[in-house]
C-alpha cells in the first residue's frame, strides 16, 4: 500500500511539472509567434491537457466500451468548465472581455447542442467523427 501511495504522489508531481512545462513552453511560443495568450490557452494548452482523455477514449472505443469514451468526453468538459474555471475564479477574479462573451459562449452552447443532435441516433459513427474533426479545423 505504501508503494502505491508513493507512486500516486510521484504521478501527481510529474503531472504538475509536465503541465507547468507545457504552459510555459506554449506561452513562450505564442509570444514569439505573435499569437494572443487567449488563443494559446484555448488551443495549444487545451490539446495538451486533453491528450489523456483522448488516450482513454481511444482505448475504451477499441475495447468496445463506447459508453466510457462518451462519458469521459462529457465528464472532462464538465470538469474543465465547472471545476477548473470555478476554482480559478475563487482564487482570483477572472477578467473577461465582452467580445469574448459575445462570441465564445454562443459557440460553446452551439457545439454542445450539435453534439446532442449527433447523439440522436444513439451512436457517433464515422461520418459524425469526420464532421467533428472538420468542425475542429474550422474553429
Amino acid at each position: 500500500m505504501l508503494c502505491s501511495l508513493f507512486l500516486l504522489v510521484c504521478g501527481f508531481v510529474l503531472l504538475a511539472a509536465g503541465a507547468e512545462l507545457l504552459v510555459r513552453g506554449s506561452s513562450r511560443l505564442a509570444l514569439r509567434l505573435g499569437i494572443t495568450p487567449l488563443f494559446v490557452g484555448l488551443t495549444i494548452v487545451a490539446f495538451g491537457t486533453s491528450a489523456p482523455e483522448l488516450a482513454v477514449s481511444i482505448e475504451a472505443a477499441m475495447n468496445g466500451s463506447s459508453a466510457i469514451a462518451l462519458g469521459n468526453i462529457i465528464g472532462s468538459n464538465i470538469a474543465n468548465i465547472g471545476l477548473i474555471l470555478g476554482i480559478t475564479a475563487i482564487i482570483s477574479p477572472i477578467r473577461v472581455e465582452s467580445e469574448l462573451l459575445k462570441r465564445q459562449i454562443p459557440l460553446m452552447i452551439g457545439v454542445s447542442l450539435f453534439l446532442c443532435l449527433l447523439l440522436l441516433d444513439g451512436q457517433i459513427g464515422l461520418i459524425d467523427g469526420i464532421i467533428l474533426v472538420l468542425g475542429l479545423g474550422g474553429l
